[in-house]
């Protein structure tokens, strides 16, 4: 998949995810439960800005020292047994992963939820060696999407939000499921079938929540105990993790898990915390082989420079939770296996901007996002300095829209021509406007609204009402200009 799941241009998904009603009423609904799920949790931990600013306290010195780190953690997982490989590139990362099946045999590969392993497309071009390679995704979520032909996550915590019950059932009676579509009953079935994957499995593949450094153990955040049994069976396990996912001691870690679970699920803490690595002498379980390849895929290109806080991000998907764009175009509108205003800051920098110009522009820059960002990422900043760039340095926005915002800076630069276009603007636009029952009562004077908007102004009218403005003589600056006066004779009258 890699990061970039479509090729069609951005109005095109956000047209066919306007048509998915299903998805738009999850998506709302979703964003709605983890609210109160999530201030719920934060408030029990007490503090929470202070929290927020100790989280994003760490998350920038882990960055500011960030080869001192990976350098600490890299030798520890060294002399506990295991291997590290730095890839500059996802060819090097998938390279080594296929150099490592190969050199153990590996026919049964189990994968626990991984951001980064689908980032770099490592599924399919695992399969794609032809060595007779069978491989399960073992989160529910993600096993049902793998099932459903590699159907795109819509989510980074809930990747099968689109889908309901029902569409779950198709896909599992194609691996034998009779039964009905009850959540409990899919999910039962799933947990038998994935067992015996388990069971059978020669070599696991895991994400990481965050590295620590000072033992060069890796730490694991899930609700499902998938990773774990990913771990405890098979004898060679690879980890896979962004470069970024860097913390210095278990004490950080700690704070972070909680800040997490807390963003992510609006848990105190998920069902499994889990803290592992090599297996050491006289364990019945863990990787007898452990691998841990460290990714940057251009990670590298934000340190240092005014994006380098995007890195800081610990992939709890609370921003998606509150966006207004992402609730109404889901994860698929973004074309980016990191949706939401994480995906628009990250993609771009990730992928480059000949790939993802537009996600920049998918925000209101309502700064809900940085508000609700556990490490305090200034997410809408973020999306104003990619549109600085798109638009000023790489000159990617031209066009008729081009012209009209270059009029639009022109009209609203100078104070005469900006009042002669409010004081005609009633006039110019009376004649597109459609004369129906509006969708709410009061809004100004009934003279219409207009829901074909010509050139940028028809994106709001697509999903929108935009009245006709009033005339002249009934708009806000005359009619307080009016008022002030008229109060300033009523206070000479009294004072005479």
């Amino acid at each position: 998949m890699g990061i970039k799941t479509s090729d069609k241009p951005m109005i095109e998904r956000v047209k066919e995810s306007e048509q998915d009603k299903f998805m738009q009423a999850s998506v709302a609904k979703a964003q709605d439960a983890q609210h109160i799920k999530r201030e719920d949790s934060r408030a029990l931990l007490g503090n929470w800005e202070q929290w927020r600013e100790l989280g994003e306290q760490i998350r920038q010195r882990a960055l500011t020292y960030l080869p001192d780190y990976l350098e600490q953690f890299s030798d520890n997982v060294e002399k506990n047994g295991g291997d590290v490989f730095f890839a500059s590139t996802e060819e090097d990362a998938v390279d080594y992963i296929e150099k490592v099946v190969k050199e153990t045999g590996a026919k049964r590969i189990v994968k626990s939820k991984s951001m980064v392993t689908t980032e770099i497309d490592l599924d399919k071009r695992l399969l794609a060696l032809n060595q007779g390679l069978q491989l399960m995704e073992t989160d529910l979520a993600e096993f049902i999407l793998q099932e459903d032909d590699w159907d795109e996550p819509t989510h980074i915590v809930f990747p099968t939000l689109h889908k309901n019950r029902d569409q779950v059932r198709k896909v599992f009676m194609k691996l034998g499921y009779e039964g009905d579509n009850d959540p409990m009953h899919l999910a039962r079935f799933a947990r038998k079938y994935l067992r015996e994957y388990f069971l059978q499995a020669d070599l696991g593949i895991t994400g990481c929540n965050f590295a620590v450094a000072d033992n060069g153990m890796i730490n694991l955040v899930t609700n499902e105990g998938n990773a774990d049994l990913t771990m405890a069976i098979p004898k060679t396990q690879i980890v896979v993790m962004g470069m970024e996912r860097i913390v210095p001691t278990m004490q950080e870690a700690e704070i972070l898990d909680n800040m997490l679970c807390r963003s992510a699920v609006g848990q105190k803490l998920t069902s499994y915390v889990t803290f592992a690595g090599q297996q050491v002498t006289g364990e019945t379980d863990g990787p007898e082989n452990f691998h841990v390849v460290i990714v940057d895929n251009n990670r590298s290109k934000a340190l240092g420079t005014e994006f380098q806080s995007i890195l800081q991000c610990i992939r709890c998907g609370a921003c998606m939770n509150v966006c207004p764009v992402y609730r109404h175009i889901g994860g698929h509108g973004y074309g980016s296996i990191y949706p939401g205003p994480l995906g628009a800051v990250l993609s771009p920098i990730l992928g480059g901007y000949e790939a993802f110009s537009d996600l920049p522009f998918a925000s209101s820059l309502c700064g809900a996002c940085t508000e609700v960002c556990p490490v305090k990422i200034p997410l809408h900043e973020l999306l104003i300095k990619h549109r600085r760039i798109i638009t000023d340095q790489r000159h990617m926005q031209h066009g008729l829209n081009n012209l009209v915002m270059q009029v639009i800076g022109i009209g609203t630069g100078f104070p005469w021509i900006f009042r002669s276009a409010v004081k005609f603007a009633h006039t110019a636009l009376k004649p597109m406007a459609k004369k129906e029952r509006r969708t709410a009562d009061n809004f100004i004077p009934d003279d219409g609204y207009l829901d074909k908007g010509p050139s940028l102004m028809g994106g709001w009218t697509d999903v929108r009402d935009l009245p006709v403005p009033p005339k002249g003589k009934d708009q806000f600056r005359v009619w307080f200009k009016d008022h002030r006066q008229e109060k300033a004779q009523q206070a000479d009258r009294k004072e005479q």
